[in-house]
């Protein structure tokens, strides 16, 4: 295990280097000049040179480059080019909202789809099954953010259940905090939730029709207690995958639900950072974002491992 966690760790820092050179080249070629942005059209030239001068782009790339990555390295992501602020807090303050954010959607989504997964394999063409495939194939369908729209038109502006939009902030207390969240949540969780549910589904089955299912019923277990104590486990690597992935997604996709919802998280972060060419900001996210991806598919090789005896042996 120790061996295998170096390994994966190793191919983790290449990749973040790999990454932060396609972040930076891809950033940079955006057009553009930021000071000229922000100075507006009929600023003097002396004017852009000298706030180039002051945001650090006058020198070369290859140094503004290993001046970011150095940086981050220290903890600190640089200036904002706009808000004149350090980006570190920045991100902090937006993460406080997209790390809940994405933690509750995910939670929800496996809450729903783990039960609906299983009694759709167990009972394997039954009403129950065709039901649950059904919704899953609904859910896919529609898009997360019509169907944010439909649930503030029912639960923000007819019923008035919850807030249209906006987040309190956590010091007035957890439970205002996810209850602004909420809604967000749903309207995330329920796509990825149809995904998992199907996922969930097609990998139990598979499972079930296996050789040591057989060997075990064999033995004297019943139906229930071969599923909870083999299928369900060994049917868990492929479901495993799909929650890492999500988990990235949740985090680093949310702009449109973020921007619905009027939550200043990372993805509103980055969508304005966008528009006003404010790029130191835009690169320290989306390599946060990167680290985050890189992080959980870790993490998940290290859960494959630990739900797996075989890949432990091996």
């Amino acid at each position: 295990m120790l061996r295998f966690a170096l390994r994966r760790l190793l191919s983790l820092a290449l990749t973040l280097v790999a990454a932060s050179l396609i972040i930076f080249v891809a950033i940079e070629i955006v057009p553009g000049d930021p000071a000229s942005y922000m100075l507006g059209l009929n600023a003097q030239p002396e004017t852009v040179a000298a706030l180039r001068e002051e945001l650090g782009l006058n020198v070369s790339k290859p140094q503004r480059y290993f001046n970011w990555v150095g940086g981050m390295l220290r903890g600190d992501f640089g200036t904002s080019y706009t808000y004149r602020t350090e980006v570190t807090p920045m991100i902090a303050d937006r993460l406080l909202i997209s790390l809940p954010l994405a933690l509750y959607a995910l939670l929800l989504s496996t809450l729903i789809a783990f039960p609906a997964g299983v009694i759709a394999a167990t009972r394997r063409g039954s009403g129950a099954d065709l039901a649950v495939m059904g919704s899953t194939q609904i859910g896919i369908a529609l898009p997360n953010f019509w169907f944010a729209m439909l649930l503030v038109s029912l639960f923000a502006i007819k019923l008035r259940w919850f807030a249209s939009g906006g987040f309190p902030g956590w010091d007035t207390g957890l439970f205002a905090g996810l209850k602004a969240l909420t809604l967000p949540a749903i309207a995330l969780a329920l796509p990825q939730a149809s995904i998992l549910a199907r996922v969930m589904r097609s990998s139990l089955l598979d499972t079930l029709g296996e050789d040591f299912i057989r060997t075990a019923r064999a033995k004297g277990l019943t139906a229930r207690q071969a599923l909870w104590r083999h299928a369900l486990r060994n049917a868990l690597i492929p479901v495993l995958t799909i929650i890492g992935l999500q988990f990235s997604f949740l985090l680093a996709g949310a702009v449109i639900i973020e921007n619905i919802f009027y939550l200043p998280g990372l993805g509103r972060l980055i969508f304005q950072s966008l528009t006003q060419r404010d790029l130191i900001v835009v690169e320290s996210v989306v390599m946060l974002l990167v680290f985050a991806v890189v992080l959980v598919t870790f993490l998940v090789d290290v859960a494959y491992a630990i739900v797996d005896p075989r890949l432990r042996r091996k």
